[in-house]
Protein backbone atom coordinates (compact mmCIF):
# COMPACT_ATOMS: atom_id res chain seq x y z
CA UNK A 1 0.00 0.00 0.00
CA UNK A 2 1.57 3.34 -1.19
CA UNK A 3 2.07 6.00 1.81
CA UNK A 4 -0.42 8.76 -0.70
CA UNK A 5 -3.54 6.23 0.04
CA UNK A 6 -3.05 6.13 4.21
CA UNK A 7 -4.59 9.36 5.91
CA UNK A 8 -2.31 9.60 8.36
CA UNK A 9 1.57 9.74 8.33
CA UNK A 10 4.13 9.08 10.78
CA UNK A 11 4.26 12.19 12.03
CA UNK A 12 0.52 11.97 12.49
CA UNK A 13 0.94 9.06 14.74
CA UNK A 14 3.99 10.46 16.63
CA UNK A 15 1.86 13.37 17.58
CA UNK A 16 -1.16 10.90 19.00
CA UNK A 17 0.77 9.06 20.59
CA UNK A 18 2.52 12.10 22.30
CA UNK A 19 -0.95 12.74 23.00
CA UNK A 20 -2.06 9.63 24.44
CA UNK A 21 1.10 9.52 27.03
CA UNK A 22 -0.22 13.24 27.93
CA UNK A 23 -3.42 12.14 28.94
CA UNK A 24 -1.96 9.00 30.86
CA UNK A 25 0.00 11.36 32.89
CA UNK A 26 -2.55 13.35 33.29
CA UNK A 27 -4.59 10.65 35.16
CA UNK A 28 -1.76 9.38 37.10
CA UNK A 29 -1.67 12.54 38.55
CA UNK A 30 -5.26 12.39 39.43
CA UNK A 31 -4.90 8.88 41.47
CA UNK A 32 -4.42 8.66 45.13
CA UNK A 33 -5.49 7.51 47.92
CA UNK A 34 -9.19 7.73 48.75
CA UNK A 35 -11.81 9.13 51.73
CA UNK A 36 -13.56 6.11 53.25
CA UNK A 37 -16.11 6.79 56.18
CA UNK A 38 -13.61 6.15 58.67
CA UNK A 39 -10.92 8.11 57.25
CA UNK A 40 -10.66 10.98 55.66
CA UNK A 41 -7.77 12.10 53.68
CA UNK A 42 -7.66 15.91 53.31
CA UNK A 43 -4.87 15.15 49.90
CA UNK A 44 -8.14 14.29 47.79
CA UNK A 45 -8.88 18.83 47.63
CA UNK A 46 -4.58 19.23 46.41
CA UNK A 47 -4.20 21.77 43.98
CA UNK A 48 -2.52 18.51 42.11
CA UNK A 49 -5.16 16.59 41.59
CA UNK A 50 -8.05 19.25 41.17
CA UNK A 51 -6.26 22.09 39.03
CA UNK A 52 -3.10 20.63 37.76
CA UNK A 53 -4.24 16.66 36.59
CA UNK A 54 -7.19 18.36 34.75
CA UNK A 55 -5.11 20.74 32.31
CA UNK A 56 -2.16 18.10 31.80
CA UNK A 57 -4.97 16.14 30.67
CA UNK A 58 -7.20 18.93 28.84
CA UNK A 59 -3.24 19.28 26.96
CA UNK A 60 -2.88 15.78 25.90
CA UNK A 61 -6.67 15.77 24.18
CA UNK A 62 -5.86 19.04 22.70
CA UNK A 63 -2.66 17.40 21.30
CA UNK A 64 -4.17 14.53 20.14
CA UNK A 65 -6.76 16.55 18.34
CA UNK A 66 -3.92 18.61 16.49
CA UNK A 67 -2.10 14.82 15.81
CA UNK A 68 -5.58 14.08 14.15
CA UNK A 69 -6.08 17.31 12.07
CA UNK A 70 -2.32 18.11 11.00
CA UNK A 71 -2.06 17.58 7.05
CA UNK A 72 0.93 15.84 5.69
CA UNK A 73 3.81 17.36 3.79
CA UNK A 74 3.23 17.28 0.28
CA UNK A 75 5.70 15.33 -2.24
CA UNK A 76 7.26 16.92 -4.87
Amino acid sequence: MENSKLAFTRRNFLIIAVGILIIIFGFLLMGGSATTEQVFQPDIFSVRRIRVAPIVSLIGFIVVGVGILVRPKKKK
